[in-house]
This record gives structure tokens, C-alpha cells and sequence, in this order.
């Protein structure tokens, strides 16, 4: 397991360090940043101009200036933001609670609903339960999420007026976002771990089970579903990364201040620092997830091993 840890380490460091090179090439090809930070000015003189670019570390080669910027970043430096003349880090560490509660509570709902489906649906298969839990996973998966919002607050909070549209608050506010961001999620966990359990239930170590008198529950949660698990912990590891990193459309739909709306206003308004910065938070936590799923392969099925 210790050498597992330090191999994933290692390579995510490396992945690492070619997203800093890419951020960074990307933030210089868009043109001279001196010009996002003298906007601003009515008259640009050659003397402002210069010191600005001696400020910025301009006037030195493109690897010293890759060099700087990644040890500012390595700090926790990216820069102050261009439109709202702040500490970047700053105001990525402001948006990201609500990130993390929505995306927690959304990924928590999409496992606890789509997990137990999935089983239930393999194990009733061709019954009511299988039918309807397949219809709800098409459902999910056919149905854009920004539809799904948009229904949602249209039935619920204008139509009934039982749930508000737009901001955190208390646990009304979460319903409708947590909704719409986990039903597409919960519809692909239903639909791995259905199949995984058709597989798994077929095979000849399960019915020599059945035949020595194991309990059903005991097949269906002890031996059936640690061995399918594999294939829906690869989907849950990525899926939480896309929690944390994706909920740009469910924030922008119902006004929640986290790191995906954060971004979508950095976009618009070309505010690099903000961008480079939400880039390199997005990666780490990519990473870490992934790092996790790695684990947890080992943990749930001591038979894998990586080299």
C-alpha cells in the first residue's frame, strides 16, 4: 500500500507540473497581460508601460518567467485578480465551502439512491423494480441538467412556491441543486451497478453459495457487492471530481456563489490570475480523487496491484 501511495504521488506530481506548463502557455498566448492590467488607464505612456512589464517579471526569458510564476503559485500566489483588484487565492478560498457542501451533499445523495437501486434492480430483474429503475436511469441520463433545473424551479418554487430559486440558506436551498446535480450521476451508478451484479450473480462461486444455504442478503451484500463495486468506484471517483469541478451550469442556474459560477465570471471577464488559479485548484482536486479511487481499488479487492 506504501508503495502504491508513493507511486500515485509521484506520477500526480508529474501530471501536476505538465498542467502548470499548459495554464501557464495558455495565459501567455492570449496576448500581453500588461494589457488586462493597464485597461484601465486613458493613456498608456512607454515609461508606465515598461515598469509595468519590469513588475510582471516581462523583461526576462519565458522560462524564468514560467520559473517565477510557479514558485508564486507553489506559495499560493496567483496573482491579484484583474476585475475585482483582489488576492486571487483569496477569493478561490471564500467560494470554496459552498462548493464543497453542494458537491458533498449532491455526491452523497447519488450514491446512497443510486447504489441500492442498482442492486435492487439486479437482483428483481425483469420485475416492476427493474423497469422502473431503468426508466429512471434513462430518465437521468437523456434528460441536460440545465433542463432539469429549469423544470424543477419551474414546478417547485414558481408554480407551488414550496422551494426557493436561487442561493444558500438553510436545507430548502439544497433540494433543488442537489437534485438536479445528482440525478445524472445516480442514473450512470444505478446503471454500473446493475450490470456489474448481473454479472456477478451469475457466477458459479455465488450459486455455489446458494447451494450450501447462504442467506440471501448475506450473497447479495457480503460476496455479490464487494466484488461488482469495482466498475461503479472507478464512475464515483470521477463523479466526485465533476462535482467539485463541474457544477459550473447548476451554479450559474440558481445563483450559488461557489468556484463554478467564480469561474464563469473569471471567464467573461478575462481575468487571468483567476482563471490560472481556479485551473490549478480544479487539477488538484482531480487528482486527489483519483489518487483515492486508486486506493480504495487495493482496499476493496486485495487481488489488484499496481506496479
Amino acid at each position: 500500500m506504501r508503495r502504491l501511495i508513493i507511486l500515485r504521488l509521484s506520477s500526480m506530481i508529474l501530471v501536476l507540473i505538465g498542467i502548470t506548463v499548459l495554464v501557464f502557455g495558455l495565459s501567455r498566448l492570449s496576448g500581453d497581460p500588461r494589457y488586462l492590467y493597464m485597461s484601465a488607464y486613458t493613456r498608456i505612456t512607454s515609461e508606465s508601460w515598461e515598469a509595468q512589464g519590469k513588475a510582471m517579471g516581462l523583461d526576462k526569458p519565458i522560462a524564468v518567467q514560467y520559473g517565477l510564476w510557479l514558485l508564486n503559485a507553489a506559495k499560493g500566489d496567483f496573482g491579484e485578480s484583474v476585475h475585482y483588484r483582489r488576492n486571487s487565492l483569496e477569493m478561490i478560498i471564500e467560494s470554496l465551502p459552498a462548493t464543497l457542501r453542494l458537491s458533498g451533499v449532491s455526491f452523497v445523495f447519488a450514491v446512497l439512491l443510486g447504489v441500492p437501486l442498482g442492486v435492487l434492480s439486479a437482483v428483481k430483474r425483469v420485475s416492476v423494480w427493474d423497469y422502473c429503475g431503468r426508466s429512471f436511469a434513462l430518465l437521468g441520463q437523456a434528460a441536460p441538467p440545465f433542463w432539469i433545473a429549469i423544470v424543477l424551479v419551474w414546478v417547485f418554487s414558481v408554480q407551488l412556491g414550496w422551494l426557493p430559486t436561487s442561493r444558500q440558506g438553510d436545507w430548502t436551498h439544497y433540494v433543488l441543486p442537489v437534485v438536479t446535480l445528482a440525478w445524472l450521476p445516480a442514473a450512470g451508478l444505478l446503471r454500473l451497478t446493475r450490470s456489474s451484479m448481473l454479472e456477478i450473480m451469475d457466477s458459479e462461486y455465488i450459486k455455489l453459495a446458494k447451494a450450501k444455504g447462504v442467506g440471501s442478503w448475506k450473497i447479495i451484500w457480503k460476496h455479490a457487492l464487494r466484488n461488482a463495486l469495482i466498475a461503479p468506484l472507478t464512475f464515483a471517483a470521477t463523479l466526485l471530481a465533476g462535482f467539485l469541478t463541474g457544477t459550473v451550469v447548476i451554479e450559474t442556474v440558481f445563483a450559488w456563489p461557489g468556484l463554478g459560477r467564480l469561474a464563469v465570471q473569471a471567464t467573461l471577464n478575462t481575468d487571468f490570475p483567476l482563471i490560472t488559479g481556479l485551473a490549478l485548484i480544479f487539477s488538484i482536486m482531480f487528482l486527489l480523487c483519483s489518487l483515492a479511487a486508486d486506493i480504495l481499488y487495493a482496499v476493496i479487492d486485495p487481488r489488484i496491484r499496481y506496479r
